[in-house]
């Protein structure tokens, strides 16, 4: 069943309702444009929706789930069109209780949502406080005032990106998730880096470590350790809505992302696959990048793509959006920059200068959006 009930007390209920009757939620952003959720409804194939109102209506040519399932979430669709990922309530429950046994061991956390529960980032923050006993405050959107106010009222824990984290005081809380892509590496001892995908069921990997009862790997590793990121836990998707399941025989799931795990046992995550820049035979992640550039003072934000080029193959770019458009930092202040962190291979070569750039709902940069613009 599709849920496009606005965030908030009675979306919990909502959820509760439609599990206690043997059936699916999938949820859907109520404030986006007809035509998505018209293409949204056609991937999840739904049997009926609740709709704005909390009133139920049923839809033509929806496909039954198996027993068992209690989400079917899109991806982001960060680098490609949405897909439906199927989770059941068993790997719900897993995937909430690993993390609730390291960051909740006394059950006493009271969670506050206030990321979009369309993402499984968001509902994920719903299933832990539920497995504990526990409602969690529901907001319908991240407002700073809200969040300061929650956290005087009583909430405990929370889960944020790094834009939204910038935007409070860390102190408020006893303990915050942050996921997403460009978590800060200064971040607040009480801010727990999260790295997961909705086929894991959220974050599963924290501070660089897996969550107990989850397996991690490196597949396919080059010389300097960066292969492809690979999981394995019972936390794990059924499957797509399609039917689909990339999982294999041992219970591997190759992830998009690729990255290298450390002596010490920690992961590093380099960037999604299909992101990296290849530039005179070098492979470059951008995220890596990223960072040092964000150092720079005449820097808002940035993203780095690779663009077409004769010589090179690619040449790494740097799309910023300045502090001040009227004096945006020169390209040569980035090389200058970059020199002191990074490879020679990985310093840009060319600067386009932007006003904002294609995120998702969670700040997630679109870099195939990105690269289409150019």
């Amino acid at each position: 069943m599709a849920v496009t009930l606005r965030p908030g007390p009675d979306w919990v209920d909502a959820i509760l309702a439609v599990w206690a009757e043997g059936d699916a939620v999938a949820p859907i952003d109520a404030r986006a444009p007809a035509a998505h959720v018209d293409r949204l409804l056609t991937m999840l194939a739904p049997g009926a929706l609740v709709g704005l109102d909390g009133d139920r209506r049923s839809l033509g040519g929806g496909r039954p789930v198996e027993d068992g399932d209690a989400l079917v979430m899109p991806t982001s669709g960060t680098s490609a069109a949405p897909k439906g990922v199927v989770l059941t309530h068993d790997a719900i429950a897993f995937a909430a209780d690993s993390s609730n046994a390291v960051i909740d061991p006394d059950g006493d956390a009271h969670w506050l949502a206030c990321l979009p529960l369309h993402h499984i980032g968001g509902f994920s923050v719903i299933t832990r406080a539920l497995r504990t006993g526990t409602r969690p405050e529901v907001h319908d959107g991240f407002d700073a005032d809200r969040v300061r106010l929650a956290a005087a009222a009583g909430c405990t824990h929370t889960s944020l990106v790094p834009t939204t984290l910038g935007r409070i005081d860390p102190s408020w809380f006893r303990l915050i998730l942050v996921g997403g892509s460009a978590i800060p590496t200064d971040r607040p001892a009480n801010c727990v880096a999260t790295y997961g995908m909705t086929e894991s069921c959220a974050g599963v990997v924290y501070d660089g470590r897996p969550l107990p009862g989850v397996d991690l790997r490196i597949a396919d590793p080059a010389p300097n350790g960066i292969g492809a990121i690979e999981l394995r836990s019972p936390g794990l998707f059924r499957c797509y809505r399609d039917g689909s399941r990339p999982i294999d025989a041992d219970g591997w799931f190759r992830t998009a992302d690729v990255g290298s795990i450390d002596a010490d046992g920690l992961l590093s995550v380099a960037g999604r696959a299909d992101d990296v820049i290849i530039t005179g035979g070098e492979n470059i992640w951008p995220e890596e990048v990223e960072r040092v550039l964000r150092t720079h003072v005449g820097v808002a934000d940035v993203a780095i793509i690779g663009r077409p080029d004769g010589e090179w193959g690619q040449v790494v770019t740097a799309v910023v959006i300045p502090v001040d458009p009227a004096a945006p930092p020169s390209l040569a202040s980035l090389r200058d920059l970059a020199r002191g962190f990074l490879p020679t291979a990985a310093v840009p070569r060319a600067l386009e200068l932007v006003t904002d750039l294609p995120t998702t709902s969670l700040g997630k940069i679109r870099r195939a959006a990105l690269r289409d613009q150019g």
